[in-house]
């Protein structure tokens, strides 16, 4: 993960601020394609460095070690929305470190660094979360339109 977003209201110029290091969006669009990346960062990366905290912790919270798959079934919560899910209200994840590359600019030279910094993350499991309404009515859509097929093709 990258970002992460800090829901303000803004103006103008103060738009393209960030705070704490966070980046601030300014509607769905921005919101978008926050939750895309967080999905495609949680997809594509490679260490399995956490796999043990996330183990443990889900462990601690009944849900069965098999059924435990980080980077399957184990997202942070921009990236379950991402992929069409949304978190239930009232539960709790399990804490994580992860490291996000950030730009350190050096004062005296102007030279550009890009250093790992450590950031803490909350990662929740796939029986933590529901389908998004509008992607429950998809999915509604397209069974009807599956066995309205079926009933044609028979």
């Amino acid at each position: 993960m990258t970002t992460s977003a800090t829901p303000t209201s803004t103006t103008g110029s103060e738009s393209s601020k960030t705070m704490a290091g966070r980046k601030r969006y300014e509607g769905p669009k921005d919101l978008i394609k926050l939750e895309r990346q967080a999905l495609t960062n949680a997809l594509s990366g490679m260490s399995t460095m956490n796999y043990q905290a996330i183990l443990q912790g889900f462990a601690a919270k009944g849900i069965a070690a098999e059924n435990i798959k980080p980077r399957e079934n184990v997202f942070t919560f921009h990236a379950w929305c991402g992929a069409g899910q949304v978190v239930r209200k009232g539960e709790h994840g399990v804490q994580i470190c992860t490291y996000v590359p950030r730009d350190v600019t050096d004062k005296a030279t102007g030279e550009v660094t890009t250093l790992r910094m450590p950031r803490t993350a909350t990662v929740f499991h796939i029986d933590q979360t529901d389908p998004l309404p509008a992607v429950q009515e998809a999915r509604g859509r397209l069974r009807c339109i599956q066995s309205e097929m079926q009933k044609v093709g028979k």
